[in-house]
């Protein structure tokens, strides 16, 4: 039998909920702030042996139904030719994208070249890791790698990113489809080596319009998303802080859709049905502020997320990454909570 995981990707009716958070593998964990600070974060992302090491440290500890590859959005926008920086603040890059002209600095890669420490350390992994957890490989969805290219940084307002998108359409166009291009290259390469199901981020989408999604974001996502999928792995979505839109977002094609905080969960499965969606799978969905607080709401909570999520198709997670200050001792209580619920 599959593991729980992927059978709850794949719509099955499964006999619980599977778990797993998103950056569970961070710096919440004393294991993980141990090896990290021998190394900057690009060479740990770079570094095959730690990278899988921090992978495996959330499932050693916790026993989570899934695994997640430690990497980061950007590994495949510095492959494509610009230079990124991390630094306390975050990503930055010092040469952004702010005019058509600047594209002739962007290209596809080869995954093997250009980024083989992340396929290694997809086999480092999947040596280590029990049968029943999953190794979920991901990357960042056009959009949102694109705002970065774009921003320069991890943005607030994204004024510079839809000043290109109306002052230079065919370029944004241009942008999204070559950033889709080496992004299917790059996951298609972590299914190669090993990944069993995708996680596609669009961290940012949600500060598109609704015109702007049909006009700019969805085409190459959708073809991202088939894709990946016609390599025979299931691929979740995770479309931040775009539950207004989630009708429109349906039109993605994705196996799972995961789930911000912001919307109960069977009004976000409604949402994508009224869309076009057929079964869609759910993933998440519960405030990450809520590990910040006493256990007997966080069960609360969860059980109800796991109640709305239903038997079949949820996956449940966090509504978005949890937060560095979280005690460890709650993210057990967590998993405890889901798998009684």
């Amino acid at each position: 039998m599959e593991p729980l995981f992927l059978r709850a990707c794949r719509g099955e009716v499964t006999e619980r909920a599977p778990i797993w958070v998103m950056r569970q593998a961070g710096r919440y964990l004393p294991e993980y702030r141990a090896v990290r600070e021998k190394v900057s974060f690009l060479e740990l992302c770079k570094t095959p042996a730690l990278a899988a090491e921090v992978t495996l440290q959330p499932i050693r500890r916790y026993g989570f139904d899934a695994a997640i590859l430690f990497s980061d959005l950007l590994v495949p926008l510095e492959a494509m030719g610009l230079e990124v920086q991390f630094v306390d603040k975050g990503p930055s890059l010092p040469a952004p994208i702010r005019t058509p002209a600047d594209l002739a600095r962007v290209h596809t890669f080869d995954p093997d070249e250009a980024t083989g420490f992340v396929g290694e350390t997809i086999r480092l992994v999947r040596k280590e890791l029990p049968a029943e957890a999953p190794l979920i490989g991901f990357a960042g969805a056009p959009f949102t790698v694109a705002t970065y290219a774009i921003e320069g940084k991890t943005g607030k307002t994204f004024g510079e990113t839809k000043k290109f998108f109306y002052q230079h359409p065919a370029e944004a166009r241009r942008l999204l489809a070559l950033i889709g291009e080496a992004t299917k290259a790059y996951l298609l390469a972590q299914v190669k080596a090993g990944a069993q199901a995708i996680q596609i981020f669009d961290s940012w989408v949600g500060v598109v319009s609704p015109d702007d999604w049909e006009d700019f974001v969805l085409e190459p996502t959708r073809a991202l998303v088939a894709a990946v999928r016609a390599a025979g792995v299931p691929v979740i979505y995770f479309p931040n802080g775009a539950t207004t839109i989630l009708d429109r977002v349906a039109k993605v094609g994705a196996d799972v859709y995961g789930i911000d905080w912001r919307l109960p969960l069977d009004e976000a499965r409604a949402r994508l049905v009224a869309g076009g969606a057929t079964n869609p799978g759910v993933q998440g969905n519960l405030d990450p502020s809520l590990l910040l607080g006493p256990t007997s709401v966080l069960e609360a909570r969860a059980a109800d997320v796991v109640r709305r999520g239903g038997k079949r198709g949820h996956v449940f997670n966090l509504g978005h990454g949890i937060t560095p200050d979280v005690p460890v001792e709650n993210v057990g209580a967590l998993v405890a909570a889901v798998r009684k619920a």
